[in-house]
């Protein structure tokens, strides 16, 4: 559905968008690549990677909280699907330390090879953190250009109903026909 918005609250609903892809791109995608070509030297720097994606995600569920409180129905409905997704993302990064800590676990005290304990943490928790991070790019791009075009997903509206909201334009559904 698309909303009868002002322009600064369109620009207040692109921030946890923007926010969100910095997380994805700049962080998981072009730091996390910067970062790995040092770790030969000075392994712990990788440790950026996590730390920033914990802070960013951390604020990111602390300010769509406040958002019910201090912004326009438009923008807080913004910051809850960033909030959405930020729940997912923050579950695929906690699988990816479970399967370290397994990981180490079985390196330590059970016994694994080195090549075991790699398959155990590519296969089980990098290779599906990437496939999420590709996949959340793709819906958040739509996100932030949907908060452009002052629109929000049906479930959203649902979730947060607002009969002050002016609609502008009802979406129709792809499986139905237009009358």
């Amino acid at each position: 559905m698309r909303f009868n918005v002002t322009a600064t609250e369109i620009k207040k609903a692109n921030v946890p968008h923007e926010l969100f892809l910095t997380n994805l791109i700049g962080n998981h995608i072009l730091l996390a690549v910067a970062l790995g070509g040092l770790a030969g030297s000075f392994p712990w720097v990788m440790i950026l990677v996590p730390l920033i994606s914990f802070s960013i995600l951390g604020y990111t569920l602390w300010r769509a909280k406040r958002a019910f409180t201090t912004d326009t129905w438009y923008v807080m409905c913004h910051w809850q699907v960033c909030a959405k997704r930020s729940v997912v993302f923050l579950a695929m990064l906690s699988l990816l330390l479970v399967a370290m800590l397994l990981g180490w676990i079985g390196y330590a005290y059970g016994g694994m090879m080195k090549e075991a304990v790699l398959a155990l943490v590519i296969g089980v928790g990098i290779l599906p953190v990437m496939g999420t991070i590709l996949v959340l790019i793709m819906f958040e791009s739509d996100a932030l250009y949907h908060a452009n075009q002052a629109k929000l997903p049906a479930w959203v509206v649902q979730r947060f109903p607002n009969g002050a909201a002016e609609v502008i334009e009802e979406t129709v559904p792809a499986s139905h026909p237009a009358a």
